[in-house]
Parts: structure tokens; sequence; C-alpha cells
């Protein structure tokens, strides 16, 4: 019996490690859209390879992404107004909704349990289960005498199961509460009026306290201090580029890219080949730097050395990047006709570049700022990465 006994402890301790060869973490895993495909490509970016492709996702073309707490799963934003669960493990579609004419972004909740969905048609937004991804609550954008609908931009979670956006037509910012809509409650709105004309996105920093939405309709941005008593809006960078003639915006700069580093924001100017340099306290301006074209991300490097730029079209080939310490720019790449995106690995020591027009991501060495590897990919834009689950706003 004795025998036995240490047979089967044995045969049950070489069955455990065999099943552990097999198991592997998400860490070092991320996402890339294929926008005119539908589709999207798993990788990992240790070995720098590309694991598996999941396609039937319908309208790419402006999705983005976010990943469960366990960064096992990502949901998929579509532009068509689809909802997508995929496990990047098994690399398979778990489920998928469409809740919307048309869609713009989404966010998952702090705790892991609930998604939102931000949408231009019809205007508003919508909270799913995030395991079930069915609808849990619907908040319409409904403004003005007759109640007309919205657009909603901005959307990321605040602390406290919130969701924060703004209503591009309107020019308000709504915190929604949706702390209890598992539990069947109603999400709690608290809203912000006039705070400025056409907002076209919105950020929250990584502490969760601050709430920017950038203005398209007018120079300057809008500010919301969550840790303020009471709540309020106010303008931050109010007139900047006063005087000088603006230029056609080909891109919106996309604002979830701002850089924050060495205490301060770098941001793209809005109609200016310029990126803004902003004390991340007081929010005023401290200096701007002239760039190559009208910045589009402006991403800080982890270790906040570094800040890397792309830009809008016709000027979208080239990546700058500016040294930190002496705000100078110290290296121009040119990647190719349509770089659409960048995201950095989760200490910094490369950059992923998705170029559309060359069907491929570029991957450099962030210190000797050399490319090392390409791999392709069917018209690449958003590029995700799972350390993303553990910030807010990501």
């Amino acid at each position: 019996m004795i025998r036995i006994l240490a047979f089967l402890l044995t045969f049950a301790t070489i069955t455990s490690i065999a099943s552990a060869d097999e198991l592997r973490g998400t860490g070092d895993m991320g996402v890339i859209i294929e926008r005119t495909t539908g589709s999207v490509q798993i990788v990992e970016t240790t070995g720098q390879t590309s694991l598996a492709r999941v396609e039937g996702l319908g309208d790419l073309s402006h999705a983005s992404i976010v990943f469960s707490r366990d960064a096992r799963y990502a949901y998929v934003f579509g532009r068509d107004g689809g909802l997508s669960k995929i496990d990047i493990l098994k690399a398979r579609l778990v489920k998928r909704v469409m809740q919307a004419g048309n869609s713009i972004g989404g966010a998952i909740s702090d705790d892991g349990r609930l998604i939102a969905v931000s949408n231009y048609k019809p205007g508003g937004v919508r909270i799913f289960d995030a395991a079930t991804l069915e609808p849990v609550a619907t908040i319409p954008a409904l403004y003005g005498d007759e109640g007309e609908l919205s657009k909603t931009v901005g959307l990321v979670d605040a602390p406290g199961g919130k969701f924060i956006f703004t209503l591009y037509d309107a020019g308000e910012t709504w915190i929604a509460d949706c702390s209890r809509c598992l539990a069947g409650g109603k999400p709690e709105i608290t809203k912000f009026k006039n705070i400025g004309t056409q907002p076209y996105d919105g950020l929250i920093n990584s502490t969760g306290r601050y709430y920017i939405a950038g203005l398209f309709g007018e120079d300057g941005m809008a500010m919301l201090d969550l840790w303020g008593k009471p709540l309020a809006v106010r303008r931050i960078l109010d007139g900047y580029g006063r005087g000088e003639k603006k230029l056609p915006v080909y891109k919106m700069p996309h604002l979830e890219g701002w850089g924050n580093a060495n205490g301060h924001f770098y941001l793209p100017a809005v109609g200016h080949h310029q990126v803004l340099i902003v004390d991340d306290t007081s929010f005023k301006q401290t200096g701007a730097i002239d760039v190559y074209g009208q910045p589009v991300f402006v991403m800080a490097r982890p270790d906040e050395r570094q800040i890397w730029v792309n830009f809008a079209h016709p000027r979208n080939d080239t990546v700058q990047v500016i040294d930190v310490a002496s705000g100078k720019i110290i290296k121009e790449l040119k990647p190719g006709k349509a770089v659409l995106h960048m995201e950095f690995t989760p200490r910094g020591e490369q950059v992923w570049i998705s170029v559309r027009d060359r069907n491929e991501v570029q991957i450099y060495d962030t210190k000797t700022l050399r490319k090392i590897k390409t791999l392709p990919a069917k018209t690449p834009s958003g590029i995700f990465f799972t350390w993303r689950a553990a910030r807010i706003g990501l």
C-alpha cells in the first residue's frame, strides 16, 4: 500500500509539472488591431512574435481595447457598435454583441466587473456585465430643452465604480456612479454644463484625480478635479495659440496618449505643429516644442526620460523622439506612411509602432533608437499591451 501511494504521488507530481509547462502568463502579451480586415493579432513582447489572429470582429476602423483585471480577456470596441470579448490565451472570440449603431471606445470599471461603451449613434453610454456581456444599464446623453441626443466622447473609468464621459454636442461632462448597477441599481449621474465648445476627447490622469476634456471649437481645455469640494470644472490653457493662424486639422489628437513626465504633461496642440508643456499641478503652460507636424499621440516612455510623437496626415510617416531632460528632439524616425499608434512595453525598453500603409508593426529599441524587428500585420492601427489592465483610464 505504501509503495502504491508513493507511485501515485510521484505520478501526480509529474502530471502537475507537465501541465505547468503548458501554461503561460499574459504579462508580456498584447493585441494589435487590424482595422480593415475586422481582425486582431495576438502578440508577445519577450520574443517579439505573433501568436495568433482572431477574426470576425466587424468594423475596426476606430477600434480600441481594454483588458480584464487578470489580463486574460480583451474587450474590443468596434466603430460599428460591436463589443467583443476575446480570450487571448486561447485566441478565440468568447462573445460579440451589437450594442449600438456607431461607437467610439469604452472603459472597464476599477473592480473589473463592468464594461462601458461610448456611442455616437444613438448618443449615450451603455453598461455591460464584463463576465457575460449582458446589458446592465443605458445612459442616454440627453440635453437641451427638447431632449436631443449627443455623441459621447472621452469615456474613462474613475475610482469608486464610476465612469466619466463628455457630450460633444452639448458641451457637458457627466460622472456616472455605476457601483450599484450589478445589484440592480441605476447609475447616479452628476452633470457639469457649459464646459466649452465641441469637446472631442478626454483623459483621466494616472491617479484618477484629474479628468480633462479637449476642446475643438475653441483654444483651451476643461479640467475636473475629482478631489474638489465642491466639484467644478475650470478652464485650463485658455486661449493657447492666441493670435496664431490655425492649420487645417486632418486628424484629432488622442488625449489618452498624453505624456506625463518629470512633473509635466506633454500634450498635442490642436491645429499647431507643437507639443505643449504644462505643469501637472498648476496646469499652466511652461513651454512648447516645435515639431514636424500636428501631433496625434504624445507618449512618455515609462521611465519618463523620453517623449515619442507621431503626426497627422499628410506628415504621418514620421516619429520624433524628445529628450525630457533637455527638451530637445534627439531623433527623427521615418517608419513609413500612416504611422497610427505607438505602444511601450511595460518597462519601456521597446516601443512598437503600427505602420498601416506598409502592413507592418516596427519594433524599436528605445535606448539605441534603432529598429530591431518588423512583424507583418494587416493594416495595423491600435496596439494594446496587457500592462494596461492595472492602470486607471486605460
